[in-house]
């Protein structure tokens, strides 16, 4: 028979086998716990149980699996004498409760505490003992291998990361854990915690209120170390995002963990060493503050400002460490004080402490005593023996010290809200019923009581408490002795400007100063100046730049510079725009003093030249060229002087429209004269030829009408220019940067142009007229001197026209009133001093027959 033949026969006989073997062992255990079964170190019975876990040990020894064979059960190490006092909190509250009446009555509650050795592995396996318990299974097959969990709820542990790994065990189960330290924001998301509470606050308001803390003391450039776990991680990430809003910069921030090597102990001493900021923010555990404080101590890194998280700025023996003051002066948040009476007597209660666990007591005491049991052998280090029997009387130690009393009063707390949270699942009142499915989770998130020294134990939807913390600063005292002083309060339920209060006053400061350290990557940048960010550098890196003119910034680390407005400027610093300076001609200054001067001077001339006229009115030089116009024509010159002065002073509407009307008329009415004296002469001499009849048409009449039809065109373009669009005062904000020059707009340019283009063609007629008659036979031709007066009147306005128009502000008027003065001055004396210098000096020359003839007739030779 083949095997595949033969193959359904085994099969068959094999299944037979099979279910007998099934039957022969129906008592045996069906369900069996993998693994070595984990014991408690401290554990007592009780109706109900609740767990506890805590490190009682803070490190373990480095194991190398082989994954050839089972693991070794991990060794613990460092014993932690505080984790044993919280557990002795759990341990007091638990007895209280069962002591009371009033309380669970006629119900004892047991407990189970394991130690965790700080080891998240760890946590997880105790998490699962502390559920399903420790026993082997005796189950009929037909019943599931399933039962409720041995505890009701589990307090502890005090890590965060050893948190999220329990709590993500134990969530789908719905057990309660309740931590007193364990501050890691991440725990408050239900989604994946869903029975975790606490009752200390979440790190995102110790995270947030740190950062505040920095900004309030001015510190912009620090930096972070942190615990390489969640509690440290997530809460300088918290940190950092606060900083960053509030203008705070991180020069570094580096990982520790206790395990790590001492390579990167000495690598965060570089970096410190290194860095210019002086401020170091210690999101620390305890047990990481207190292997890198060792460190620290031999390299000697004094002088730094350390701002401390909840677990370890409170901590004594962290303080009694510090003998080489490392940490004083350092400030940071912690839990209120609390009180529990009876608490420290419990704790130093011997007798209970010896029997509750040989082997934790045993450690406790060596710690305690610094002592070895007879068990032993002493060392060199330890050269006591313990008796088990030494007074705790008079002794002062970590143990003794009752500074973590807030850390102990959150334990008590969070048994007590499980304790009211069964209370009310019992519906105890006299007496409970023990009948009853237990759920405590839903039940705690809606409990609310006051302990008996009064606190309020009450928990969000979160599983959070609320947010208080005391501001704590480190004040070395007498004989190394540290005292943690509270400063201030930081209170998250109040408003953002009232959440920080601080007694700056009481303060001290690293190096035992009372003054505030400077941290800083760049100087405040003060006012006159703005920030402008080094490349590649944290924004709080920066050169400060001094504001441009005209531009201002008056407050401390500006990022831009405003700009002033247009009739103000920056000051000297730069921090305050001030009015301009108005600047305009006037009387006080030299120049408007000068032209002036010279103004007042040509018409007191031309007043004394119109005086000697007058006065010698009947002798023949002043009679010839008809002397009405020369009468006119001074007074013409008058006021061409004078009105130079209305270019002087603060322009104004009135003053703006009299200079340009005033001007262009006087002149015309100057040239309009000279022009007819220029044509009297000409015609004059013409006249003398036989059959001339032009003496009938250029008579005074004529001559008359000429100088007013000539001055009526003027008087019509200016009015004209002052109905159409009128000259009017105007600042000039673009002539000078830091000054306002007071002008007088033209209003048109045509109107201007106008006026000063008719003054040049009467000029020009008047220059060619006289050019003309320059060679007339007279012994005193005038002509001659009215060449000369035009040769001068036409060079300074032609060289006035580019002059005008480079020369800024005040100056352009200045060259505008030069003109006038210098054209009024080259008619007065070209035409009028020769004839005053005849009249007053040779006056045998003024004679009719020396006016007319050219001589005295020669003899014949």
């Amino acid at each position: 028979m083949s095997f595949t033949q033969k193959w359904p026969e085994l099969g068959w006989a094999l299944f037979q086998l099979l279910l007998v073997a099934s039957f022969s062992q129906a008592k045996e255990p069906v369900c069996i716990q993998r693994g070595d079964p984990d014991n408690p170190q401290l554990s007592r019975d009780g109706d109900i149980i609740l767990g506890g876990m805590f490190s009682f040990h803070s490190s373990w020894n480095d194991r190398k699996d082989t994954y050839m064979q089972k693991p070794l059960p991990l060794q613990c190490t460092s014993f932690n004498s505080r984790e044993f006092r919280v557990a002795q909190a759990m341990l007091f509250a638990i007895e209280e409760i069962n002591n009371s009446t009033d309380l669970l009555p006629g119900v004892s509650l047991g407990y189970k505490m394991y130690d965790t050795c700080g080891s998240i592995a760890q946590s997880i396996k105790v998490a699962l003992a502390l559920m399903n318990g420790n026993q082997i299974i005796f189950t009929a097959p037909e019943a599931p291998c399933t039962k409720p969990a041995q505890v009701q709820a589990i307090i502890g542990e005090t890590s965060s990361s050893p948190c999220m790994a329990i709590a993500t065990v134990i969530g789908p189960f719905y057990i309660p854990m309740i931590s007193h330290l364990a501050t890691c924001a991440c725990l408050s998301d239900k989604t994946k915690y869903p029975s975790f509470l606490r009752t200390i606050p979440s790190d995102y308001y110790q995270s947030r209120a740190l950062a505040h803390l920095v900004k309030h003391f001015g510190w912009t450039w620090v930096g972070a170390i942190r615990t390489n776990d969640d509690y440290g991680n997530k809460g300088i990430a918290t940190f950092t995002e606060t900083a960053q809003q509030l203008g705070i910069c991180l020069e570094y921030s580096v990982s520790f963990f206790r395990t790590d090597p001492y390579e990167k102990i000495q690598k965060i001493i570089d970096i410190i060493k290194a860095s210019t900021s002086k401020v170091i923010i210690g999101f620390l555990s305890h047990f990481d503050m207190d292997v890198l404080l060792h460190e620290f101590s031999l390299n000697n890194l004094t002088g730094y400002q350390w701002i401390g998280s909840e677990s370890w700025i409170f901590d004594s023996q962290t303080a009694k460490m510090d003998i080489h003051h490392i940490l004083d002066g350092a400030i940071g948040l912690y839990i209120p004080k609390a009180h529990v009476t009876g608490l420290q007597e419990f704790m130093l209660n011997v007798k209970l402490l010896n029997s509750s666990n040989n082997e934790l007591f045993t450690e406790f005491w060596e710690t305690l005593f610094n002592c070895k049991f007879k068990e032993l052998k002493s060392t060199a280090e330890n050269p006591r023996e313990c008796t088990g029997h030494e007074d705790l009387t008079g002794v002062q130690n970590i143990f003794t010290d009752m500074s973590l009393m807030p850390m102990f009063n959150n334990v008590y707390k969070g048994v007590y809200a499980v304790a009211h949270a069964l209370h009310n699942i019992l519906n105890c009142n006299k007496t409970c019923e023990k009948n009853v499915q237990l759920d405590p989770f839903m039940h705690i998130l809606k409990i609310y009581f006051k302990t008996k020294e009064g606190d309020e134990v009450y928990f969000d939807e979160n599983g959070d408490p609320a947010a208080k913390y005391e501001i704590i600063n480190w004040q070395p005292r007498k004989n190394s002795i540290m005292e943690f002083v509270t400063v201030g309060l930081y209170d998250a339920s109040l408003p953002p400007d009232k959440q920080l209060t601080l007694q700056n006053n009481s303060l001290i400061w690293a190096r035992n100063s009372k003054q505030v350290p400077v941290s800083v990557c760049s100087e405040k940048c003060p006012p006159g100046t703005r920030k402008v960010l080094q490349k590649g550098r944290p924004v709080c890196c920066y050169d400060c730049i001094r504001c441009a003119e005209g531009e201002i910034s008056n407050i401390t680390d500006s990022v831009t510079c405003l700009r002033c407005p247009p009739e103000f400027w920056s000051n000297e610093r730069r921090d305050t725009c001030i009015k301009k300076e108005a600047v305009f001609l006037s009387y006080e200054e030299i120049m408007g003093a000068l032209l002036t001067a010279a103004s007042l001077f040509g018409t007191c001339m031309t007043t004394g030249v119109a005086l000697i006229f007058f006065k010698y009115r009947t002798t023949p030089i002043v009679r010839a060229n008809n002397s009405e116009l020369s009468f006119l024509l001074l007074f013409s010159l008058t006021l061409c002087f004078l009105c130079s002065l209305t270019f002087i002073g603060q322009p104004s509407e009135w003053s703006c429209m009299l200079r340009h009307v005033a001007f262009g008329i006087t002149f015309v009415l100057c040239i309009s004269c000279v022009l007819g004296k220029t044509m009297v002469v000409l015609m004059a001499f013409r006249a003398t030829r036989p059959g001339s009849n032009v003496q009938k048409w250029f008579g005074p009449t004529q001559q008359r009408l000429c100088v007013t039809s000539f001055t009526v065109i003027q008087l019509i373009m200016c009015i004209i220019w002052l109905t159409v669009s009128p000259p009017f005062p105007f600042k000039n904000f673009k002539e000078f940067k830091d000054k306002i020059t007071l002008e007088c707009a033209l209003g048109t340019s045509l109107g201007y142009w106008a006026v000063l283009g008719y003054i040049g063609l009467l000029s020009v007629l008047c220059f060619i007229f006289a050019f003309l008659a320059r060679k007339l036979p007279d012994n005193f031709n005038e002509a001659k001197f009215i060449t000369f007066s035009m040769l001068i009147f036409c060079a300074v306005w032609i060289t006035f026209i580019p002059a005008y128009v480079s020369s800024p502000g005040k100056f352009s008027v200045a060259v505008e009133i030069f003109a006038i003065l210098a054209s009024s001055f080259g008619l007065l004396i070209c035409i009028f001093f020769p004839k005053c210098y005849i009249i007053l000096l040779k006056p045998e020359r003024n004679t009719k027959k020396n006016m007319m003839g050219k001589g005295a007739p020669r003899s014949p030779s």
